[in-house]
């Protein structure tokens, strides 16, 4: 990775990152051989990347900086991100853009669905930035989206990952009546780290938020994910898998942190696949439905695959139960 300020690749000379420019530098650390990925060359990448181009759409895969890109664009899974590829927030993990965003596209729900007709999704995940300068946080056009792919694609599940619709009235229920499959939002990390790694966030609001989905549509499957190795300890990780399953949150998802650029937070370590097995052990021990833990978890890593298991596991569930 660039070991210089991003500059935004949508308009030229612009800093991707202005309100980062005067952070102290962090030198980006040298990656162990387990979290080295090779740059994509497979050709189904390439026409994942142009249908992408051609429906005008924004990937959190792109945006996000993702390491899993490469073998997930091979096989045609595509993470929509939609509302923009600016977020109001300014969290020091995130690689998104941040800034004032533009107005939402009337367009953008047919758009995506059809690029999730034309790929042939099983699953499709579909995440935003931050859009806090909406009502409705941009529930509403989740909504919208999640009706769109269903008409376009009705045999393909889908999963939404939210914002936490801070100070938002009534979002999660505009989400949750659209009925989407999975619905994810992650925590991202310990408390502790909110005031420095998510500072525009509020980690009992983003508990409240995935609680309240479940008492609204107990059907619908729930996840959230955590990001490792930015100084937190294994106790403050045992609550909030804890917290989670208070909040009878189904699927977790834990994953190494990776520093886009010098003006993000810093990695404190790497966690070696031999911890995020134990994290695996740990939460499935805390009676989560899923769990997936590994250096290169991300939240919409493998999701077709894992909600075919979700839902196997929730029927298991319910014969031990009987």
């Amino acid at each position: 990775m660039s070991t210089r300020i991003v500059v935004d690749h949508r308009s030229s000379g612009a800093l991707r990152h202005p309100e980062k420019a005067h952070r102290p530098d962090n030198p980006i650390q040298r990656k162990p051989v387990w979290i080295r990925v090779k740059a994509p060359t497979h050709p189904v990448y390439h026409e994942t990347h142009a249908l992408m181009r051609q429906n005008r759409l924004v990937t959190v895969c792109e945006e996000a900086a993702c390491p899993n890109i490469g073998e997930c664009w091979a096989n045609r899974h595509a993470t929509m991100m939609i509302m923009g590829d600016v977020c109001t927030r300014a969290c020091s993990f995130c690689n998104v853009t941040t800034g004032s965003p533009a107005p939402l596209a009337a367009d953008e729900p047919e758009r995506v669905a059809d690029a999730v007709a034309r790929l042939g999704l099983r699953h499709v995940v579909i995440t935003s930035v931050d859009r806090d300068d909406l009502e409705d946080g941009g529930a509403t056009h989740f909504a919208a989206v999640i009706r769109a792919v269903r008409a376009a694609a009705p045999g393909t599940s889908i999963e939404v990952l939210t914002p936490d619709f801070l100070r938002k009235r009534g979002a999660a229920e505009r989400v949750v009546e659209a009925r989407p499959d999975v619905f994810n939002h992650n925590l991202e990390t310990v408390p502790r780290l909110y005031p420095t790694i998510r500072p525009g966030a509020r980690y009992y609001q983003s508990l409240r938020l995935l609680d309240r989905v479940k008492s609204l549509d107990p059907a619908i499957f729930t996840k959230s994910g955590l990001m490792v190795g930015l100084g937190e300890e294994k106790a403050e990780i045992q609550q909030v898998m804890d917290d989670l399953r208070i909040a009878d949150v189904d699927f977790l998802t834990v994953g190494q942190y990776l520093q886009p650029t010098i003006k993000h937070a810093a990695v404190a370590r790497f966690v070696t696949p031999e911890e995020f097995a134990g994290l695996a052990a740990l939460a499935r021990g805390k009676g989560f439905l899923m769990v997936s833990a590994s250096p290169l978890t991300r939240s919409s890593y493998h999701a077709d695959a894992d909600f075919a298991a979700l839902k196997a596991a929730r029927g298991h569930a319910s014969v031990a139960a009987a």
